[in-house]
């Protein structure tokens, strides 16, 4: 199997899989359109220059695409069960080229997830240069790396019954200590999370300010973090699908 052949069969299983879809996309818009419509008219919330509506469409933006990244592991978790992780070790795929299938999916579908929210903030008043769009978008991808890999560990280490709640979990967790459901000021909190690569990917709403979103810490913290967890994702991989 080649890396092409096995990245569309990836793409169109995962695009295939409504449930999928609506945990990914349905869920963030959900509470996008919840938390920010009441809130449509704050142009500065909690001090930091930014308006409602662009500051949850950013956050929920980012936990959509946690979402997406984690679930990649509820997917691997299902084909362990199944024997397909192992099956593969007899093709010519590599483990290199098996991650990279998982994470070209788990970024299509959160393109799709930023893009639903991107249309929903200017249906609430976000207006923006095309400059300030293209570095948002940017910025969410390069901090969606260190999820991807996580979603690879996890699947590889947790089995079809206690993935769901782990990820789930999880990403609740990493979403309220990243600021995705309201601004974490300068506190204790925020010095802790500023340690975590989803308080970052919220911060990409800082683009929309003019100035660099993420100051030389954000881009040491998820460069860690990826290199942290994408070194794990390919030991995990390995030991899961080495020969007895």
């Amino acid at each position: 199997m080649t890396t092409l052949v096995y990245t569309r069969t990836e793409l169109l299983r995962t695009f295939r899989s409504k449930r999928f879809f609506i945990m990914a996309l349905g869920f963030p818009l959900a509470l996008y359109f919840l938390i920010a419509v009441p809130n449509r008219n704050i142009t500065d919330i909690a001090g930091t220059g930014i308006s409602a509506p662009l500051y949850f469409m950013v956050s929920m933006a980012a936990y959509g695409a946690m979402v997406a990244a984690l679930s990649t592991g509820v997917r691997i978790a299902g084909e362990r069960a199944a024997g397909w992780s192992r099956q593969l070790r007899v093709t010519p795929l590599s483990s290199s080229s098996y991650i990279r299938g998982k994470a070209v999916t788990a970024y299509a579908v959160a393109l799709v997830a930023i893009g639903l929210l991107f249309l929903s903030g200017t249906l609430l008043g976000v207006r923006l240069s095309a400059d300030e769009w293209l570095r948002m978008t940017g910025l969410l991808l390069v901090g969606l790396i260190p999820f991807v890999a996580l979603g690879v560990l996890l699947g590889h280490l947790l089995t079809t019954d206690s993935i769901g709640p782990a990820a789930g979990g999880l990403g609740a967790v990493m979403a309220f200590l990243g600021g995705a459901w309201f601004p974490l000021g300068d506190g204790t909190l925020a010095q802790i999370a500023q340690l975590l690569p989803s308080y970052w990917l919220v911060q990409a709403s800082h683009a929309a300010l003019g100035g660099p979103a993420w100051p030389a810490k954000g881009w040491i913290v998820v460069a860690a973090w990826s290199v942290a967890l994408i070194v794990l994702a390919r030991w995990a991989f390995r030991r899961d699908t080495r020969p007895v």
